[in-house]
């Protein structure tokens, strides 16, 4: 957006400055009612976030400047919204057939006909004696499946058990073949360009391990080099262009979360994210449930000049769920360029991190409560469980609504070590129960509340050049390492000598 587009936020942030969030919700009784958005499972409550209703509205009319919802429709439609690149980013049409467009349209054909191929992939595999599978990938090639993996297969009826192998370090190869019979595993290689160090490296690893290239797959959008690694053409599943590596879990990129969950419930997964589809395009922005998260992260990083944003699931299943969002968010929109190439005003992407609750109120806590710098926070809460311990359900969910409640209200002492300043922002959201329905549903929030941020920015949320830099350099560097050659740099030389 123009230069100064934020000042206005910037007044109110300083307006509401001497106001604390105990006083906007006494002096708003329906505050708590209002400020939450039900999404089918999913409901959000904002309430506990420093902004008042003139904020708010202060936030919508950026929404309507920088017109979200025309920019939902060119996604959906598979406009070139990745202009660094020159191509769509159309992850949505590997889950839902929203757009107006035949490209669009085309792709959501293509993807179905992919999932009955991998449909068919695991009846066959089902019959057969496997029963471990290794999914060899690392970034989105690893989060998005590990994430689901561990948040859906505990109480499902598991006829494989899935690891999963990203670290090029060595040991992570060889804990992850650790105890496992290499005549009754399988293996799947995941990389888009099917050029990635890692997964090639361990992938070798793992084929010669197994003994018998006959049980390993490939998803890859590079079918040839997939297939000159030796994985026969009826073993590939395809990946495109179209889809970002960190946005491709709903695509064949799934093929473990299938196996582990089964590929009815892997449907599923994809309906819900369709809903959170239909959703986040034709909900009005007042009640756009990623929209509204993206204008809180807009507003606590650019009003409020938070750094930091934690994510703190309160349930054990979605422990990985801050990895997974550390790059989906950062990875997305850690830039400091806007679409133009001019150099950005306003602060971008804050650093995101966090982790599973009740453990995190025993390791970094102390900080958000009593620390100098605030740190927003999203609290995720599941309010049904699957495990048959009810009443570790409900002092998970006690120490939930206490520390949204601690950290907003604070506690006042005459002794300074024992006050709580409070005025500490965060928004709850909680499922009905984790399902892949309604974890579909939640990760697509937080993807359209990514893209919604870069369109307020006025950055890709697609590309990620920022990456490449250091593989290029670690490429230089190998034969260095041999003793092959020399680094330029001088600090890396001293470094390379006490290596060798």
């Amino acid at each position: 957006m123009a230069g100064g587009a934020f000042d206005g936020l910037r007044a109110h942030a300083a307006r509401l400055s001497g106001t604390p969030l105990r006083k906007l919700i006494e002096t708003d009784p329906a505050r708590a009612c209002d400020f939450a958005l039900r999404v089918g499972p999913l409901y959000a409550n904002f309430a506990r976030q420093r902004y008042d209703r003139a904020a708010l509205d202060e936030l919508f009319a950026l929404a309507e400047a920088a017109d979200l919802p025309g920019a939902m429709r060119k996604l959906l439609d598979g406009a070139p919204v990745n202009a660094t690149e020159g191509r769509a980013a159309l992850h949505t049409a590997l889950r839902s057939d929203l757009s107006r467009q035949a490209a669009a349209r085309d792709a959501y054909v293509e993807a179905s006909e992919v999932r009955v191929r991998m449909r068919r992939m695991i009846e066959a595999l089902e019959a057969s004696e496997i029963t471990d599978i290794v999914s060899v990938g690392i970034g989105g090639s690893d989060l998005g499946p590990r994430l689901v993996v561990d948040a859906l297969s505990g109480a499902a009826r598991r006829r494989f058990r899935v690891h999963f192998l990203s670290n090029v370090d060595g040991s992570a190869a060889q804990r992850a073949l650790a105890g496992l019979d290499p005549k009754r595993t399988a293996a799947i290689l995941i990389s888009k360009t099917f050029g990635t160090q890692e997964t090639l490296l361990n992938g070798r690893i793992v084929r010669d391990w197994l003994g018998d290239d006959a049980r390993v797959y490939a998803v890859s959008a590079n079918v040839q080099r997939a297939g000159d690694f030796g994985i026969a053409p009826e073993r590939i599943l395809p990946m495109w262009d179209w889809v970002g590596g960190r946005y491709s879990l709903w695509s064949a990129v799934g093929f473990p979360i299938a196996l582990a969950i089964g590929m009815d419930a892997f449907e599923n997964l994809l309906a819900g994210a369709a809903e959170m589809d239909g959703h986040a395009q034709a909900a009005p922005l007042q009640q756009n449930l990623p929209a509204r998260h993206a204008l809180t992260a807009v507003w606590n990083r650019n009003a409020l000049g938070a750094a930091t944003q934690a994510v703190l699931p309160y349930d054990e299943r979605l422990k990985l769920l801050p990895n997974y969002l550390q790059q989906l968010v950062m990875e997305s929109l850690g830039k400091s360029a806007r679409l133009d190439g001019a150099a950005l005003r306003e602060q971008t992407v804050p650093v995101w991190w966090g982790g599973a609750g009740t453990d995190t109120q025993h390791s970094f806590f102390q900080a958000l409560h009593q620390g100098t710098q605030v740190v927003p926070a999203d609290f995720i809460g599941v309010v049904h469980g699957d495990d048959p311990y009810a009443e570790n359900r409900k002092a998970l969910l006690a120490n939930l609504l206490a520390q949204t409640e601690a950290l907003a209200n604070g506690s006042t002492s005459d002794d300074p070590h024992r006050a709580y300043a409070g005025n500490r922002p965060s928004t709850l959201i909680l499922l009905d129960a984790l399902t892949p329905q309604s974890l579909g549903m939640l990760i697509a929030m937080y993807e359209h509340s990514v893209y919604l941020q870069a369109v307020l920015w006025g950055i890709n949320a697609f590309d990620q050049f920022g990456v490449e830099l250091g593989k290029q350099v670690a490429s230089r560097l190998l034969p260095a390492l041999n003793g092959d050659s020399e680094a330029d740099d001088p600090v890396t030389r001293e470094l390379l000598a006490r290596l060798r």
